[in-house]
């Protein structure tokens, strides 16, 4: 298993997230840990967090149903 991606649509896709994403999203910075809840029709939604390490690449995506 890869946990590691050049590009931040690689990362999404690796854990079926691509969708969560959108395009009022303001770009993950070097070395930022961003967290956001995607409203997937249940109770409270859907918790996922990506990393963009210093050097560019994304970490595989941590993600859960909040609730």
């Amino acid at each position: 298993m890869q946990n590691w991606f050049n590009t931040l649509n690689e990362a999404l896709a690796s854990e079926g997230l691509l969708h969560t994403w959108t395009i009022n999203m303001s770009p993950i910075s070097y070395g930022e840990n961003r967290r956001y809840t995607y409203l997937d029709n249940s109770k409270y939604g859907h918790l996922i967090t990506v990393f963009r390490e210093t050097d560019g690449r994304y970490e595989r995506p941590v993600h859960y149903a909040r609730g």
